[in-house]
C-alpha cells in the first residue's frame, strides 16, 4: 500500500512518526512524507520522500524575547494558529498532493487535523500519532468549534470530542500513566515502544564516573529564549557533573563565550548519541526531549517555557520525575540546585525508571504494520 505520513510542525511532530514509517518500508510498503517546507529537507536527509505542505510553523532563525508563560495564551495559538489557519491551509495542498501521489492511507500527527479533513473526504482511513505527551494542549474544548468552523467550510458535518481524530486508530508512544488522567486516551488508542540503541562509540566529552547532564531547549524555543541559556550555563558552572548542552543549528555557540573543562557545547547532537551516557536531563519539557528522557529512564529538570511544556511540568512535578523551574524567576543558583538534587536523590531516578520499564513492555513499531494494514480492510 501507498502510505502518506502528514505532520503540521516540527521536529517534535515529525519525529514519533519515524518509527512507524520505516517499520512499514520495511514490510515492503511504499512510504512518503509532507509537511512544512522547512521541514523538507529533514525529512529527506531521514531518508524518506517529502512533500511541502501548508505554512511554515517551526523557527524562522530570528531571536525572540523570552516570555513568562501563558496556558491561555498557548492555548489560543494552538487553536487559532493550528487549527483555524493552518488546518486550512494544508487541506488544500495535502488534497492537491493527494490527488497527484494517489495514497491508500494517511497517518497524521495528532495536531494536523486538515490531513483528517482532506481523508475523510477522499474516503480514506487514517491513523493518528500522538505526539503531545500529556494529551492536554490538544483536548476537545478547546478545539472542537475551532475543528467543526473548518469542517463545515469543507462541507463536513460537526464532530465533537475529536472523534474526527480518534475514529480509526490512535499510536501512541509515549507511557499511558504519564498522560493527565483527566484526558484518557481514546478506546482506538494502541501504544508502542520506540526501542532505542545501545551505547555507541565513547564520546570525546565522557568521563567514566563521573555525572552527565543533558541541556537542550530543542529545535524551536533555543531562538525565544532570552537570557536563559546564559542562566543556565552559569548554574551548570557550579555543577560537579559533565554538561553537554546543545544550542540548536541556529545559534552560535561562541556567543556564549568560553566554558570550564565540564561544560561542552554543540549546535546539535542526535539524542541517542548522548542520552546513553547520561544521568539527567535539564530541557524545556518539550515532548520530544521529554520522550527521550523517558525512553532512557533519566530524571529530569524542566524550564517550560510555551506550547505542551507547562502540563508536561505538572506530569513530571506529580509522578516525582524531576523539577520544574519557573522560566523567567529561575536563577543560576536555583538551576544548580535543582540540577544538583535530581542528580543526587534516587527517587527520582526510581520513578524516571519506572516509565521507562512501562514503555518497553509496550509492543515495537513493527507491530503498528499490521494495524494499519488492517485499516485497509
Amino acid at each position: 500500500m501507498r502510505v502518506l505520513f502528514t505532520f503540521a510542525g516540527g521536529n517534535g511532530h515529525f519525529r514519533p512518526l519515524v518509527p512507524i514509517a520505516r517499520a512499514l518500508a520495511a514490510a515492503g510498503h511504499t512510504i512518503a512524507f509532507t509537511g512544512e517546507p522547512l521541514m523538507v529537507p529533514i525529512v529527506e536527509a531521514a531518508g524518506f520522500t517529502a512533500f511541502p505542505s501548508g505554512p511554515n510553523l517551526g523557527s524562522d532563525g530570528k531571536r525572540r524575547p523570552l516570555l513568562a508563560v501563558d496556558r491561555d495564551r498557548e492555548d489560543a495559538d494552538f487553536r487559532d494558529g493550528f487549527v483555524r489557519r493552518t488546518a486550512p491551509r494544508r487541506a488544500q495542498d495535502v488534497s492537491a498532493l493527494c490527488e497527484a501521489w494517489d495514497p491508500d492511507l494517511l497517518v497524521c500527527d495528532e495536531a494536523d487535523h486538515g490531513s483528517m479533513i482532506v481523508a475523510e473526504k477522499r474516503g480514506l482511513p487514517h491513523a493518528t500519532v500522538l505526539v503531545t505527551a500529556a494529551g492536554v494542549l490538544i483536548r476537545p474544548e478547546l478545539v472542537d468549534d475551532a475543528l467543526n468552523e473548518v469542517r463545515a467550510a469543507h462541507g463536513l458535518p460537526p464532530q465533537r470530542n475529536l472523534e474526527a481524530a480518534y475514529r480509526h486508530l490512535v499510536l501512541s508512544p509515549f507511557p499511558a500513566s504519564f498522560r493527565d488522567p483527566r484526558f484518557p486516551l481514546p478506546t482506538t488508542a494502541r501504544s508502542f515502544h520506540i526501542p532505542v540503541p545501545g551505547r555507541g562509540p565513547v564520546p570525546e566529552w565522557h568521563v567514566e564516573g563521573r555525572p552527565t547532564l543533558y541541556f537542550t531547549l530543542g529545535t524551536i524555543f533555543n531562538t525565544e529564549s532570552g537570557d536563559l541559556f546564559a542562566r543556565a550555563l552559569a548554574g551548570l558552572r557550579e555543577i560537579d557533573a559533565t554538561c553537554v548542552v546543545t544550542v540548536g543549528n541556529l545559534l552560535d555557540p561562541a556567543e556564549f563565550g568560553g566554558q570550564p573543562e565540564h561544560i561542552h557545547l554543540a549546535k546539535y547532537l542526535p539524542q541517542d548519541d548522548v542520552l546513553p551516557y547520561c544521568d539527567a536531563v535539564l530541557s524545556h519539557g518539550g515532548s520530544g526531549s521529554l520522550l527521550g528522557a523517558i525512553a532512557y529512564g533519566l530524571p529530569m529538570v524542566l524550564l517550560p517555557m510555551g506550547a505542551d511544556q507547562p502540563h508536561n511540568g505538572d506530569r513530571v512535578t506529580g509522578l516525582g520525575l524531576g523539577k520544574v523551574l519557573d522560566v523567567i524567576d529561575a536563577t543560576p543558583e536555583d538551576i544548580r540546585d535543582a540540577v544538583s538534587a535530581v542528580l543526587r536523590e534516587p527517587s527520582y531516578r526510581e520513578a524516571a525508571g519506572r516509565l521507562r520499564d512501562e514503555v518497553t513492555t509496550y509492543p515495537p513499531p513493527e507491530k503498528t504494520v499490521p494495524l494499519l494494514e488492517g485499516l485497509l480492510r
